[in-house]
């Protein structure tokens, strides 16, 4: 190849040029960068997200949940009282949430009502408000990587790596109102502090992110209980690290009492095991007094550190155990009875090992990546004792997160999400590497990047990949071939989903048992189809609901909270484990025969009942009752006691409608109504 001419040259330099400059310039200003990335993410993904705003398509309970809660809260329930009562009324639902999360969405309801009516206003707020904590998680990931690279490299890659890790980006989706998405920005922000070079600033924003988690929900306590304990190996092997140890004791204790004082509820100010009460803050105020208290003290060597840290350890457990021992046996506190019929049947409450092929593989894919990549950057900082101690934290949480997921796989998201900061320092590592000198260099980087580009796709490659490697490497029969293809197609529409799965038996067998002398063969149920479960929840067939005047309609556990949230009705139960006595009696009634149906709907003066066929609750009772009522209903039976009412709509309602007939008189309810 002939040499480049001197203008050639010339250009290519001054080409070099402007990029280095730019590069420098991105280095400095990589925060606005990171503010410009988000805006043009967050336009893109509300104008994807444009038809479900409009229709206000909040697929989770818990969005349908929060989204009632900062709505009656906008029109005058009280800050304290957390309190549905269009669950279960009139004594209402006892929800275990926390205000804070309520006060961007109110804000941004607010600000949206004064340019349009408050219905498409709600629902604006419900588009954005999601996007708002990715903003967060992506300047805590940026931060990450640029601490983790010695030359403060790798943080664009990891501000976009979050678009490939489907479980946790999930939970940042326009409509995903609820609090995960801020809890895991919260979480990232808490890594982010703990492997900050200025100790004092680190120790407070872990320590204040630590404690707004907690407010907000328990669920990522265990993330902090191990963030706790690493600034506190910090201080015991790392003489000066009480500069970050005394900062971030005080902020946690701080917040979390300010927290509490300003957010707790009514209901949460008993001494209550699932959220922040009067349980969580003395530990953690205890905990930050303590560890402030030993950060004092005059110890020279690590063995005294660490035996003084012991004894407050030893403080803080039998703290908790004289004073709190229920809470130390689970949080929920659920009957045998509720955790048999209910929580078994949560999907998200299951281990890894219970999931499926197409579920765990992309679930694992990018956590397992990151921990690969971690160990190879604690090899890279071997040299280098401060970034060594940053790549240490980075891999234990890592490694601590994909171990939850062997208890629970809520746990995934977080996996994914902190495993990103190694995956993109790996990823410019190797970059640099194929676009650098050297042909050796470039082959050895080629396949690296085909790897870690197959982890960050795995959710897009796996339902494409794994029939064929199953067919290349397994050489399977037809049979199994066809098992794989299945697989694949169906590939992971359960675990890319950030929202929950509520309850993912199969469709029961329609094998029934004997039906009674009332049951005949009936055609007037709605439409048998699979599409029929997802219909159920739209605004446009649950909206003629609101011809009827408000009253009680008996429906499935996981339906309640979208059937209050979108018409004037009132329902039972959703799925919140305080009010285990309404979730048993939907169970009770669909499970029973006919006459405990009536007599459970009786005491809650129910006067309709919502039928969905498919609806993926209904398939657990089908198959564990098939002689049950809920069964027989879905076999197409009739009873002398529902009359199918008619709705005016266009064309035909994917659910069917019953009026209840009343008890006769004398005759007993199934429940006093309230007890709990």
């Amino acid at each position: 190849m002939a040499a480049l001419s001197a203008p050639a040259r010339s250009r290519l330099a001054r080409a070099r040029r402007t990029l280095a400059a730019f590069g420098h310039l991105a280095q400095r200003e990589w925060r606005w960068l990171v503010a410009i990335a988000w805006l043009i993410i967050s336009a893109a993904y509300i104008a994807r997200y444009s038809a479900a705003i409009h229709y206000l398509s909040l697929g989770d309970t818990d969005d349908n949940m929060r989204f009632l809660q900062v709505r009656d809260w906008l029109a005058g329930q009280s800050w304290w009282d957390l309190r549905q009562y269009r669950l279960d009324p009139p004594r209402g639902a006892n929800i275990h949430w926390s205000r804070l999360v309520d006060l961007p969405i109110a804000a941004l309801m607010l600000f949206f009502r004064l340019f349009t009516d408050q219905a498409r206003a709600d629902a604006l707020a419900a588009g954005v408000a999601p996007l708002i904590p990715l903003l967060l998680l992506m300047f805590a990931l940026g931060f990450i990587a640029k601490r983790l690279s010695a030359r403060g490299h790798g943080w664009f890659i990891a501000m976009l790596l979050p678009l490939g890790a489907n479980m946790g980006l999930g939970m940042f989706m326009p409509m995903r109102i609820d609090h995960h998405g801020w809890q895991l920005a919260l979480t990232a922000t808490t890594l982010a502090g703990l492997v900050d070079r200025k100790w004092v600033r680190g120790g407070i924003v872990a320590g204040v992110s630590s404690a707004l988690s907690v407010v907000i929900g328990m669920e990522m306590m265990v993330y902090l209980a191990g963030a706790g304990a690493l600034v506190a190996l910090r201080w015991i092997f790392k003489d000066g690290a009480a500069r970050r140890l005394r900062p971030y004791a005080l902020s946690l204790a701080g917040a979390t009492a300010l927290g509490f004082a300003l957010f707790a509820s009514n209901a949460n100010r008993a001494p209550v095991c699932d959220a922040l009460s009067p349980v969580w803050t003395s530990i953690l105020v205890l905990s930050g007094g303590i560890l402030y208290a030993i950060s004092l003290l005059p110890l020279r060597h690590w063995s005294a550190r660490l035996v003084v840290a012991g004894i407050g350890g030893i403080v803080i457990a039998a703290f908790a155990w004289l004073n709190w021992p229920q809470c130390l046996t689970g949080a929920y506190q659920l009957s045998d009875e509720l955790e048999r019929s209910w929580l078994v049947y949560i999907r998200e409450a299951k281990p890894i090992t219970q999931q499926a092929t197409n579920v765990w593989v992309p679930m694992i894919a990018l956590p397992g990546a990151g921990l690969v990549c971690a160990l190879a950057g604690l090899w890279a900082a071997r040299r280098d004792a401060d970034r060594l101690w940053a790549w240490g934290t980075v891999t234990l949480m890592i490694a601590f997160a994909i171990g939850l997921t062997f208890w629970q796989i809520r746990a995934a998201p977080a996996a994914q999400l902190l495993a990103i900061p190694p995956v993109a320092w790996a990823g410019r590592g190797l970059l640099d590497r194929l676009f650098g000198h050297g042909w050796i260099g470039r082959v050895a980087a080629l396949p690296g990047l085909v790897l870690l580009g197959c982890a960050v796709s795995i959710y897009g490659l796996y339902p494409v990949a794994a029939p064929r490697i199953t067919n290349w490497f397994a050489q399977a029969t037809p049979e199994q071939a066809g098992n794989a293809a299945a697989a694949g197609t169906a590939g992971n529409r359960s675990a890319g989903k950030g929202g929950k799965a509520r309850a993912g038996a199969p469709v029961a067998s329609r094998a029934g048992g004997r039906g009674s002398n009332n049951a005949t063969s009936n055609r007037t149920a709605a439409p048998n189809t699979k599409r029929s479960e997802a219909l159920c929840r739209t605004v446009p067939a649950l909206r003629p609901l609101d011809e009827l005047p408000p009253a009680v309609i008996f429906t499935l556990v996981d339906m309640g909270p979208r059937l209050i949230a979108v018409t004037h009705h009132m329902a039972i139960a959703g799925p919140y484990h305080r009010n285990g006595a309404a979730i048993l009696d939907i169970h009770h009634a669909f499970d029973g025969p006919p006459q405990r149906f009536r007599e459970i709907a009786a005491a809650h003066d129910a006067r309709y009942l919502l039928y969905c066929p498919n609806f993926p609750e209904g398939t657990i009772y089908q198959r564990r009752s098939p002689n049950g009522f809920y069964a027989r209903l879905s076999r197409g039976e009739t009873f002398d006691f529902l009359t199918p009412v008619h709705l005016d709509f266009i064309g035909r309602l994917p659910y069917t409608l019953y009026r209840i007939a009343p008890l006769p008189r004398g005759s007993t309810p199934g429940r006093k109504k309230g007890a709990q």
